[in-house]
């Protein structure tokens, strides 16, 4: 729980220079309250995993939640996506905070309340499904940081942009999906994302810090073929 509100607040407060005055304190205090309800979105998200592209109900999820903030909300981005705006009363620039929504075929082994059960067809396989990469986890401190947003509104200069990008583990094959096609589609044009901010979860960083740097960060995968030829 407390590395969930930890990395919810590091969110929130990417946005705190869009405030009219110093809200760090309300902001923290609105994050402590809101922690219950983020747990309970995430187990809910881990229960049901969907994977790429697929992310049907899990896209439902997250627009019921934004709908009941009062959110502006674009739905079927990039097929599953969904992309939330969130004008503040004061003008300024246009932020991007961006959670992925999708799980992977993995079969989860824990005996907990909340473990999937899901199975689905995959690749023309039978396969179970698991929030085995923390995606769940990133959706619910969005919702989160949404809720605690959209309760500033007044003092919040310009807009904030909630993405949740579907199909970041990889589209199944033979289709388009993730970022490329939300970027494709004008996720960043309309309106203009000045600047933007994705995070990951990470088990092996201490509770309390963040590792970050300059453009481009975390690893990326690719498919290469290497023939080998003997004498």
């Amino acid at each position: 729980m407390k590395k969930i509100l930890t990395v919810l607040f590091i969110v929130s407060t990417m946005c705190a220079n869009v405030f009219a005055a110093d809200m760090s304190a309300e902001i923290n205090s609105a994050t402590e309250k809101i922690l219950p309800q983020v747990v309970e979105w995430r187990r809910h998200l881990h229960q049901y995993p969907e994977l790429g592209n697929r992310e049907f109900k899990t896209a439902e999820y997250i627009e019921k939640n934004l709908r009941r903030l009062g959110i502006e909300v674009r739905t079927k981005v990039a097929k599953t996506g969904v992309v939330g705006i969130l004008k503040g009363d004061l003008p300024g620039a246009t932020v991007g905070l961006r959670a992925d929504m999708d799980a992977l075929p993995v079969s989860e082994r824990v005996n907990l309340p909340f473990a999937s059960k899901e199975k689905t067809e995959y690749n023309g396989q039978q396969v179970s499904v698991m929030h085995a990469c923390g995606h769940d986890t990133h959706v619910a401190m969005l919702l989160g940081t949404a809720e605690v947003l959209s309760k500033m509104k007044s003092k919040l200069r310009g807009t904030v942009v909630l993405i949740f990008q579907p199909a970041e583990e990889g589209a199944p094959a033979g289709e388009t999906g993730g970022a490329k096609l939300m970027v494709e589609e004008g996720v960043m044009d309309n309106p203009k994302i000045d600047a933007i901010f994705g995070i990951h979860i990470n088990a092996q960083t201490e509770i309390g810090k963040i590792k970050y740097k300059s453009g481009s960060f975390m690893a990326a995968a690719d498919w290469f073929t290497i023939k080998v030829k003997g004498k």
